[in-house]
């Protein structure tokens, strides 16, 4: 259904940094560099960061988030430990949660500007 996100952030260099450590656990590499946006992805840009150095503070509770698919519950266990270690913030520690249809493994986190995003991955049937 989606193609590609993008956000805003105050800071490029500092926000491609930050990401380029907290996508890495999730297959994303930085892929596209111009002089205002940083596009990261697998094959092609589906992930941008967008300068915005005016931008407002994000308040804390938008009910705004993006989710990002992880491989297994290690990526994302990495994916939080890099948020934290790199500047990030914990808004939502890794463990099982109860979706719509299914139980999933995920953990939220708030980028240097208040971006929320989340990580998930999804247990393995048993095709029995």
């Amino acid at each position: 259904m989606l193609d590609h996100v993008s956000i805003p952030v105050s800071n490029l260099a500092a926000s491609a940094a930050f990401y380029d450590k907290v996508l890495t656990p999730l297959g994303l590499a930085r892929l596209t560099e111009r002089e205002k946006t940083i596009g990261f992805g697998k094959k092609y840009p589906e992930f941008w960061l967008n300068h915005r150095p005016n931008m407002q503070e994000t308040p804390l509770d938008t009910g705004f988030h993006f989710c990002l698919r992880a491989p297994d519950k290690e990526a994302v266990i990495a994916f939080h430990m890099a948020a934290r270690e790199n500047g990030g913030q914990c808004a939502g520690e890794p463990g099982d949660r109860q979706a719509a249809m299914t139980v999933y493994f995920g953990a939220f986190i708030l980028d240097p500007d208040g971006n929320k995003i989340e990580a998930i991955t999804f247990p393995k049937v048993d095709p029995k």
